[in-house]
């Protein structure tokens, strides 16, 4: 199981609406939206590192009002 943290940037305004969009999607097991840099932080699981990628790219990158993304899988040293 791979899990990620992905770090969202929203149009100003669409934070709040973007989180709750993405919450629905599969493989997201928490979304927020936060203050800073960043509006939305979320953690994301799957299988592999190719569905990771596609749960991003085909998913969550399709939420209206998103303009950037930054997936930052989790690592186990």
């Amino acid at each position: 199981m791979v899990h990620a943290y992905i770090l969202i940037q929203t149009e100003v305004g669409k934070a709040a609406a973007v989180a709750a969009e993405i919450s629905s999607i599969a493989g997201v097991t928490s979304s927020e939206d936060v203050t800073g840099p960043y509006d939305v932080i979320v953690r994301a699981a799957a299988d592999s590192v190719d569905q990771l990628g596609q749960l991003v790219v085909a998913k969550v990158q399709n939420v209206e009002g998103i303009t950037r993304t930054l997936t930052c899988p989790v690592v186990h040293l």
